[in-house]
C-alpha cells in the first residue's frame, strides 16, 4: 500500500473520518494516494481542494479528457506507474474508445504524442514536458509558443495548473512509496459543477 503509516477508513476518526466519508468511493473505499495523508488531515484537504480545482471543475474550458491525458504524460515522464494507472483508466472512460485509448498509450510510451494529439494540442504537450523536465529552461517564448497554437491565457493557466498539480502528486506517491493495492483504478470526483463534492465514482 505505501511505506507510511495510514488509517483505514473503519478506523478513521475526527476530521480525517470526515474527509474521508467525502473522498470514499464504492464500498468506503478510499485511494491510497489519499490514504498516504491519513496522519495529517489537513494536507489531505488541501490535496482535494487542489485537485478538485484543477482537473474536476466546471469552470475549466479545456475538454476534460485532454487535461487528464496532459496528468498521464507528466505521470509517464516522472515514472510514476501509480498515477498513470489510475488517470488512464479514467482517460479510458471519458474517452469511451478503446481504438482512440490504445493509440494514446502507444504514442505515449513512444514519446510520440505529436501523433495522436492536433498541433494546438501538441503545444501543450511540449510545454507539459519542458515544465516537468526542465523547469529552468523555461522562458517567455515558451509562454508566447503556447499563444501562438492559440490557447487562450486562460487555457494555459489550466495546462500549467494540470501540470504542476500531477508533479507534485507524482512525487508524494512514489516519495511515500504507494501502490495501488487495494484502490478501484479509473474513479474520480466528477460532479464538476460543485467544487464541495469530492466523492469517488
Amino acid at each position: 500500500m505505501s511505506w507510511i503509516k495510514t488509517i483505514d477508513y473503519d478506523k478513521a476518526e475526527g476530521k480525517l473520518k470526515k474527509l474521508y466519508n467525502r473522498v470514499k468511493g464504492p464500498n468506503n473505499n478510499v485511494d491510497n494516494v489519499l490514504k498516504i495523508h491519513s496522519l495529517r488531515p489537513h494536507t489531505l484537504e488541501g490535496h482535494m481542494v487542489l485537485y478538485k480545482a484543477v482537473l474536476h471543475h466546471s469552470e475549466n474550458t479545456l475538454p476534460k479528457w485532454y487535461l487528464e491525458a496532459l496528468g498521464c504524460y507528466v505521470s509517464h515522464l516522472n515514472n510514476c506507474d501509480y498515477c498513470l494507472e489510475h488517470h488512464f483508466s479514467g482517460l479510458q472512460r471519458l474517452l469511451d474508445d478503446a481504438a482512440k485509448s490504445k493509440q494514446f498509450l502507444e504514442a505515449l510510451k513512444h514519446h510520440k504524442l505529436d501523433s495522436f494529439f492536433d498541433a494546438k494540442f501538441s503545444s501543450g504537450a511540449t510545454y507539459a514536458k519542458k515544465l516537468t523536465l526542465n523547469i529552468q529552461g523555461i522562458i517567455e517564448d515558451d509562454f508566447t509558443y503556447l499563444k501562438k497554437a492559440k490557447f487562450t491565457e486562460g487555457e494555459i493557466l489550466e495546462i500549467n495548473q494540470v501540470v504542476s498539480y500531477f508533479n507534485y502528486v507524482n512525487r508524494s506517491v512514489i516519495g511515500l512509496g504507494a501502490s495501488t493495492t487495494g484502490d478501484i483504478l479509473g474513479l474520480s470526483p466528477n460532479q464538476n459543477s460543485d467544487p464541495n463534492n469530492w466523492g469517488h465514482s
